[in-house]
């Protein structure tokens, strides 16, 4: 009856280690695929230059655009602005896609930089 029990209770933690686990992983995504899933993902692109950023007092709007399509997409981030967002040379926001206000409602932002030991990139 012990081992029964013990059997049962480590698969119940498995499964549930394995669902939290497969919840908590979010892919890479085009600007397009991020359009057309509702599920969360990271989209990595470069920061749109025709379109100046703005801080409200809870909210960071931005244009990420696609490296390879040139596909712009408007970024909200709740939050404030990243230290080193204006030195950023690829940005990936992980979120979800809202159809509604037609934007990419990014949870966390990742800034990558330039290593300070290459050369300066053009942007």
């Amino acid at each position: 009856m012990r081992k029964i029990f013990f059997a049962v209770m480590l698969v119940g933690f498995i499964g549930y280690a394995g669902f939290n686990l497969a919840e908590s992983i979010t892919p890479y995504v085009s600007i397009a695929e991020a359009r057309a899933t509702s599920n969360g993902v990271q989209v990595k692109g470069l920061l749109d230059k025709n379109f100046t950023p703005q801080q409200t007092c809870d909210e960071f709007t931005f244009s990420l655009q696609d490296e390879t399509t040139g596909e712009v997409m408007r970024v909200k981030f709740d939050g404030i602005k990243p230290d080193q967002f204006d030195d950023a040379y690829h940005i990936v926001a992980v979120g979800k896609y809202e159809a509604a206000d037609e934007s990419f409602h990014a949870k966390k932002l990742l800034i990558k930089c330039p290593s300070k030991y290459e050369g300066k990139r053009d942007a």
